[in-house]
Order: structure tokens, then sequence, then C-alpha cells
């Protein structure tokens, strides 16, 4: 017989434990399938999101090392970056200083093809860091690349043409590394 203090419902939870009756009743669940179905679903759940976090977690550390790679190229980059320039000047450097060393000689000849053979160095120099010589004389004056010093008056030249280039502008990889000054023409006064 039952005991009338325990609930009807938790008296069946109760002996459903000791009773073997009950536990054919479970077996004959119809709801069994359903469950081992949701079990076997939560577990493949559950594999697929340990899956997922150990996927997120290498892609982190890859992401990390990338970072940290890219920091160090950088400055390295940075550091080293004027390296080539540097070595290209060297020999223009070194023919000032042969100069230098040669100026008390009265040979003006040689003095000039030392100073001459220096620029050729350092154009060559520039040439390969991509710096590029900006002399606008003739063209239409360009105030993204020119600078205009003077507006003089003239009638051989159409006006806003560049007469003469007081200082020459360098060009870095087709930027303005400084603008050249110039002077240009402006319609004569009437």
């Amino acid at each position: 017989m039952s005991d009338p203090s325990v609930p009807a419902g938790d008296r069946a939870g109760a002996g459903a434990a000791t009773d073997p009756e009950a536990t054919t009743v479970l077996a004959d669940d119809p709801f069994q399938g359903e469950v081992a179905a949701l079990e076997a679903a939560l577990a493949a759940a559950n594999a697929k999101a340990a899956q997922n976090y150990d996927q997120y977690v290498r892609a982190l550390a890859e992401f990390d090392n990338y970072r940290r790679r890219a920091a160090r190229d950088l400055d390295a980059a940075q550091r080293y970056a004027l390296e080539r320039f540097a070595q290209e000047l060297l020999p223009a450097l070194d023919g000032f200083e042969l100069a230098l060393a040669n100026a008390a000689a009265p040979d003006v000849k040689s003095l000039i093809e030392g100073q001459a053979a220096t620029h050729r160095l350092l154009m060559k120099a520039f040439e390969k860091a991509g710096i590029a010589e900006l002399d606008p004389t003739g063209q239409p004056f360009n105030p993204e690349q020119h600078e205009a010093m003077v507006a003089q008056p003239t009638a051989d030249q159409p006006p806003n043409t560049v007469l003469q280039t007081v200082q020459k502008g360098y060009l870095l990889n087709g930027r303005v590394l400084r603008p050249a000054r110039v002077i240009v023409s402006r319609a004569p006064d009437a």
C-alpha cells in the first residue's frame, strides 16, 4: 500500500526505482526514441562546438603570430628603409671628399670634372630611389608641382607659362617632394 503523506506524483517516481513493473512502463515510453534522438543531437552539437572552439583558438593564435610578424617587419622596414639609398649616396660623398682633399691644387679643370662626376653619381642615386628632377621651364604653370615666386608680364609667352625655374623641384615616385620655384608669365599691362 502506498504512503498517503507522499503526493501522488512523487509516489510514482519513488516507486519507479524499486518497482520492476515501473521500469517496463518506462521501456514502453513512446517518447524514449525522441529522447535518444535529442541526446544524440546534443552530443553532436557539443562535438561541433568543441571543434569550432578549437578552430577559434587556432585562428586566434595564428592571428596573434601574424600581428607580431607584421610589427617586426614594419619595425625592420622603418629602421632600414634608407639603407639602399644611403649606399647609393656614399660614392657621391667619396667624390666630395676627394674634391675637398684636392682643393688646394690649382687645376680648375679637374675640379670641375670632379664636381660633374659627383653630380652624375647623385642623379644616378636619385633615379634608383625614384626621385625625379622637376624643371618646368617653358611648361604651363601647375600649382600642384610649382611654387610661383614672381608673375612677370611678357608678350613672348602665353599667360601662366613658366618663364624660368629659380629652384628645381623633385618628385618621389610621382609625388611632390619639393615644388619647383618658378617665375610665371602674365599678360602685359595694358
